[in-house]
């Protein structure tokens, strides 16, 4: 017992099963036997009434019990009835109980060894009696005379060993049945072992308490998501920052459902159908922005499926574009600081050289152009500081960015993080398209202009456009005009933070003649509302 509790489940598994069997069988053939043993008594007591019943019958014999059968027929008559029957015994007695015929001659004319009163009474038995030839199954019967009354009985009983013997004989032929299902039940929870090791990869049951605990310990323990799928495409395994991550309700987890009915961003879907490793893949799912790692899962030659990995990086994409931000804006204040001090040293010499007259016609032309073009339709100080520093990127890459002169914002910005990330974003794509585009000389045109607190976007340039087997997908993660590897974020971006302000951005036209693409973007209540005048 010590070492099969210490055994390894398989081998327990096995044993109990083996025992279980052995019980089951050993009890259901007890109780067939058992059956088979009362059914085959009882069927030879009932053979044994229907050969009393046949002598009964005789009115010859009757006569002779009436008269105590002075002649001294019966015995002759039982005997040839015993030996026609097969019966251990046939006995006729008078109404007194007293012998007319028994197999042993000596034994006539004595009482019977069993009580007759009940078969004397007219009512037929069947039972299993001990008499003066040892134990056996028995049927009376009373025996009746002409008149219907009661003379005698006769009784006739069968050799308790012959049943025995015959019930041993179909038992013999029950047991090898009994021991062909028996080793038939040993093959079948020998193979359900050897399957179930195989299932549970030869763990046992503590080491896989174990594992399930370290599971969830680490599953709810990270800050990562992850989402195992297993090598039928079905979702095993859905921590908490995955569900959040892929937007799935909390109380609809994701257990058991196909890849399919997950919100997976195109590149994820493919790489979980395909089996294809994945390494730190951005992409978007609805208004996160995702790092991703897939890698497939195998074991002993055997395929497990797979496991994705996904890191929120949200935050940081959006810190990234607000510090690009600041960056082009420094760059465009350092351009401004090397013009404003080579006009000091302009100024200076004039005024250093006695040319005073000179010198004030220069201030009065510094002064004209001193004031930004966007300082005179546009209001707000983000915008303006944006579309500066943009046009001074842009002169570096050789592109002009001009604002369109239907452009008007009279108010001020009041969600400066979506709007300079959906600005940015389309502004530097139309720069880059610009660069790239075979039109020159390169230009992108921007127009700003409010209604009430929404603001609309228009931004053009004069690229070659987007493909058109790219305009339906071109705001799908990783869909990008370049082809180059980790591209194909920004306008989905873009999209996602129009769209937490209640807005959208949308490809207005992909390519024309005179021009490339053009993107408009719509932001609700980005703009604060015009002061009322006094």
């Amino acid at each position: 017992m010590f070492r099969l509790r210490y055994a390894p489940f398989a081998r327990q598994a096995l044993a109990l099963q083996a025992g279980v069997l052995i019980v089951v069988v050993g009890v259901g053939f007890a109780l067939v036997g058992w059956l088979f043993d009362r059914e085959l008594t009882q069927q030879y007591g009932t053979r044994a009434l229907a050969v009393a019943h046949t002598l009964a019958a005789d009115p010859a014999i009757a006569a002779a019990a009436a008269t105590d059968d002075p002649r001294g027929v019966l015995p002759g008559r039982a005997e040839t009835a015993k030996a026609a029957s097969g019966a251990l015994f046939v006995v006729i007695t008078n109404r007194q109980g007293i012998r007319l015929a028994h197999p042993n001659p000596d034994r006539i004319h004595e009482p019977v060894s069993t009580d007759p009163s009940e078969v004397l009474r007219g009512r037929d038995t069947i039972n299993v009696e001990r008499g003066t030839l040892g134990l056996s199954a028995r049927g009376k019967t009373p025996l009746r005379d002409a008149s219907g009354t009661i003379v005698g009985e006769v009784s006739v009983g069968f050799r308790i060993e012959d049943i025995r013997g015959h019930v041993l004989r179909e038992l013999g032929v029950a047991a090898l049945f009994a021991g062909g299902a028996l080793l038939l039940g040993f093959v079948g929870s020998a193979l359900l072992s050897r399957r179930l090791k195989r299932l549970t990869l030869g763990l046992e049951p503590r080491e896989l308490a174990e594992l399930v605990q370290e599971r969830e310990a680490v599953l709810h323990g990270i800050s990562e998501g992850v989402l195992a799928v297993d090598a039928d495409g079905r979702v095993s395994v859905c921590n908490g920052e995955a569900a959040r991550l892929l937007g799935v309700p909390g109380d609809a987890a994701p257990t058991g459902a196909p890849v399919a009915a997950l919100a997976l961003p195109p590149a994820l879907r493919d790489a979980v159908e395909q089996r294809a490793p994945v390494d730190n893949v951005i992409t978007v799912a609805r208004d996160r922005v995702l790092v991703a790692n897939y890698r497939a899962v195998r074991r002993d030659e055997r395929d497990l499926g797979g496991v994705l990995t996904l890191r929120d990086r949200t935050d940081l994409e959006n810190i990234t574009r607000e510090l690009e931000s600041v960056r082009t804006l420094s760059t465009a204040l350092r351009a401004q600081r090397h013009e404003f001090a080579n006009r000091l040293h302009v100024l200076s010499g004039l005024l250093h050289n006695g040319h005073s007259g000179e010198a004030l016609e220069f201030l009065h032309a510094v002064s004209d152009t001193a004031a930004p073009a966007a300082g005179r339709t546009v209001d707000d100080p983000y915008l303006q500081a944006f579309v500066d520093a943009k046009s001074a990127e842009a002169a570096e890459k050789g592109v002009r960015l001009s604002l369109a002169d239907t452009s008007w914002v009279g108010t001020r910005v009041a969600a400066p993080v979506e709007v300079t990330t959906v600005l940015g974003i389309l502004v530097d794509n139309a720069l880059e398209a610009a660069r790239r585009g075979a039109r020159r000389p390169a230009w992108v045109d921007l127009a700003l202009l409010d209604d009430g607190t929404t603001l609309h976007i228009s931004v053009v340039d004069s690229g070659d456009g987007v493909p058109a087997d790219l305009a339906a997908r071109i705001f799908d993660s990783g869909v990008s005009t370049t082809g180059e590897a980790g591209r194909g974020i920004g306008l989905a971006l873009a999209r996602q933070a129009a769209r937490r302000l209640g807005g959208d951005v949308r490809l207005a036209a992909a390519a024309s003649d005179e021009h490339g693409a053009v993107f408009e973007a719509r932001l609700p209540d980005a703009l604060q509302p015009a002061p009322v005048p006094a």
